[in-house]
């Protein structure tokens, strides 16, 4: 494997200590991402520690590794790589206690030197999640570390302020890193490059050029094994405040004074501070007819597996603007879409019948799946006689770049950026307690559940939550293939 510049990883050396490691996200995600980053030179020497429940030794985790990455990589695996990744795996069963994880991560010390930097990545439920953290102190692994932390973060204020505090017992807030892979995909990031980086854009990024913002993140697959998870949690909890409410950030901050974690996450802070409490008149819940009898569910459960919900920011930009944000489990797409959609003009010169305003208004959508893309759509004259008009769009893919195999998945980005300490794709312990904040409306008082059958676009009452305008998915067109040829 091509090895990469040093520059764009952390210049020491990391020691990696991964509670969780046999779960179902390290497995999916963070080993076959590790093994991408230290393969691939981006890591200047790395050792990684093993923790999970169950009682294996180092061997057999190299095992379920070697495993994991058959089966989850998206990226050939060479076996040369394999073996030296191999040799840097150690593992500790959580029963062996504080005294064998510092022994574990001495022995890693021992190989890369007293100036490598520690990364804690608690892959863990939020219920484990400070009892690893207090683990680390009884250890005396808190120096010279950071920690990430996997949503949700607390399922209401006054969770989310007693796991921060307990948190900082022990931890420092700028040694804390709450992940978010929404934000660590590229196409989430471009979003600052297309705003800042354009004069054509940012002057009409405002309440009077910008009509309504949808954020719409459907999914097709269920819950699998999840279901005790999600019985706690919800659709709201699950996706909203800790993914959705993030890219809303991203669209509506103001311009920060520099491209700088400290300047963007204050920008993004500036923007849940004015947010509008949730409406609960403003929401529609909904579950999948069938959630009831799964295994470990509530047979009568109010739990949501969908929600739609318009929320406002109240400020000099966004001031009356419906920002429309819908996500849930079995529905008929699986997408990542941002659309924004323009005002239209106020008077139309253009005669009955000539097909002005039949397609709605122009929107400039993002497409957040790893593939990104991009989208433009407005009127222009059809060909031929008389004045007839048909949507058109420009649309820009990340294959036409040439550039597609330099996209780094979102774990592996976050788990460099936390590396390197870089904040900007995290959030910090004042935006959390905000969201949960302006969350209590409808978590004190939330709509009863309507049921949706699999396969759909969920209650039917979403078409009035978002009246006079209409979701933008389905789409009225499928993205431009660039490659329709297969060559």
């Amino acid at each position: 494997m091509a090895k990469v510049s040093p520059d764009v990883g952390p210049k020491d050396p990391q020691i990696v200590t991964l509670f969780g490691a046999t779960g179902d996200l390290a497995r999916r995600k963070l080993l076959p991402g590790l093994f991408h980053l230290v393969s691939g030179g981006f890591i200047p020497g790395c050792r990684i520690v093993g923790l999970s429940l169950d009682e294996l030794d180092a061997e057999s985790f190299r095992t379920l590794a070697r495993g994991a990455l058959d089966e989850f990589s998206t990226r050939k695996i060479d076996e040369a790589d394999w073996a030296a990744f191999a040799d840097i795996l150690d593992y500790v069963p959580l029963a062996a206690g504080p005294d064998a994880l510092r022994g574990a991560v001495a022995r890693a010390e021992a190989v890369l030197g007293s100036h490598s930097q520690r990364l804690h990545y608690l892959s863990v439920p939020p219920s484990a999640a400070l009892s690893a953290v207090r683990l680390l102190g009884e250890a005396d692994l808190v120096q010279r570390s950071r920690v990430v932390m996997e949503k949700p973060f607390g399922t209401d204020l006054t969770s989310a302020v007693i796991l921060n505090t307990r948190l900082h017992e022990v931890f420092s807030e700028d040694q804390i890193f709450r992940i978010d892979h929404f934000l660590g995909k590229e196409p989430a990031q471009n979003i600052l490059a297309f705003r800042f980086a354009n004069g054509l854009f940012e002057p009409i990024w405002n309440r009077n050029f910008i009509d309504h913002v949808q954020i719409d993140v459907p999914e097709t697959l269920g819950l699998g094994k999840r279901t005790g998870f999600y019985e706690q949690t919800g659709a709201y909890r699950d996706m909203v405040v800790t993914h959705l409410f993030q890219i809303l950030a991203f669209m509506a901050m103001e311009p920060p004074t520099a491209l700088e974690p400290r300047a963007i996450g204050e920008e993004k802070n500036k923007v849940f501070r004015s947010m509008l409490p949730i409406d609960p008149e403003d929401v529609v819940r909904g579950q999948y007819i069938g959630y009831r009898s799964e295994e470990g569910v509530d047979p009568e459960s109010e739990t949501e597996t969908f929600i739609a919900l318009k929320c406002l920011i109240d400020n000099w930009r966004w001031a009356g603007v419906p920002f429309y944000l819908r996500t849930g489990k079995r529905l008929a797409e699986g997408q990542r879409v941002i659309s924004i959609a323009f005002r239209e003009p106020p008077k139309s010169m253009f005669p009955a019948g000539s097909g002005v305003g039949a397609q709605g208004p122009d929107h400039l959508t993002f497409d957040l799946a790893d593939a990104s893309k991009m989208s433009l759509s407005f009127y222009g004259k059809r060909p031929g006689p008389g004045m007839r008009l048909d949507k058109l769009s420009l649309q820009f893919a990340m294959q036409e770049t040439g550039r597609i195999g330099d996209v780094l998945e979102a774990y592996e980005r976050l788990i460099l950026d936390a590396m390197r300490g870089d904040r900007t794709l995290f959030t910090t312990a004042e935006g959390i307690e905000r969201l949960w904040e302006v969350s209590i409306p409808l978590l004190e008082s939330p709509p009863p559940v309507r049921l949706y059958q699999p396969g759909s676009w969920g209650p039917k009452s979403i078409h009035q939550l978002v009246a006079p305008h209409a979701w933008r998915l389905p789409f009225e067109r499928a993205w431009r293939d660039p490659n329709p040829t297969g060559a």
